[in-house]
């Protein structure tokens, strides 16, 4: 349903609506595959950017140092200077927008309740957080168990529904191998705008102003992201000027 850009050695191009590959020499319940480039002819031009230190980033990559080839999964846009940045250090990079697919599947969840006559009970049912939630994650994020080392959160939470996060995060729990770590960001009040993070070096993200998919649905107290991460034997966070907590959890 999303834009997926699956990298191994090279780096290919592929369209929205196409899935991720399984990783190689496995199997999983993935749909569609094809070569992808990390920043195509479609893509619209960038929108302004800005530098920002990045405490937990040098922390996330210090966890990693000495991995070898690993696996990373990014929850956010294919960026090139992403890309580039940890397939040079040996990793096998996964990017998977999962915004832009949690909003496509709304739009078609709207249009499937727009073009319903008779509604019953049961459709009823179909349309509450928990249970859109649970249909969302039955074709997204479906890679084998312990597929990765390493994950881009990103400030993804914010922007989804309560419920839909809950599961996200058990999900993305069981992609991670013992001793994963993930790379997440919280703001501490409701941003006022959106934006996108791209890895600049190993101290710096490029935050990049973009157009709002969506509002945020939600700020997080320490004790609710500590909940949410319950699994994970590590919690570290470092808090910015610009309301945003960076968070490293191992798990």
């Amino acid at each position: 349903m999303g834009f997926l850009n699956k990298l191994g050695i090279g780096i290919g191009a592929q369209t929205a609506r196409e899935r991720a590959r399984p990783l190689a020499g496995e199997r999983g319940n993935h749909k569609g595959n094809g070569a992808v480039m990390a920043v195509g002819t479609n893509r619209p031009p960038e929108p302004q950017e800005t530098a920002r230190a990045s405490n937990g980033l040098k922390e996330f990559l210090w966890n990693l140092d000495g991995l070898g080839r690993g696996t990373l999964l990014d929850l956010g846009p294919a960026w090139q200077t992403t890309l580039t940045f940890f397939i040079e250090r040996g990793f096998r990079v996964t990017s998977d927008d999962i915004l832009r697919d949690w909003s496509q599947f709304l739009a078609e969840e709207d249009a499937k309740a727009k073009a319903k006559v008779n509604v019953t009970a049961e459709d009823y049912a179909e349309r509450t957080p928990e249970a859109r939630a649970k249909r969302f994650l039955e074709e997204n994020l479906q890679y084998p168990a312990s597929s990765f080392d390493a994950l881009l959160l990103w400030d993804v939470l914010d922007y989804m529904e309560p419920a839909l996060a809950k599961l996200i995060v058990g999900q993305l729990t069981d992609l991670l191998r013992p001793g994963g770590v993930v790379f997440a960001m919280f703001h501490s009040k409701k941003p006022a705008g959106f934006q996108r993070y791209r890895v600049a070096d190993t101290t710096t993200l490029q935050v990049l102003s973009a157009k709002a998919i969506f509002p945020a649905q939600k700020v997080y107290q320490n004790r609710e992201i500590q909940d949410l991460f319950g699994r994970f034997r590590t919690m570290k966070s470092f808090v910015g000027r610009d309301q945003l907590r960076e968070t490293l959890f191992i798990k």
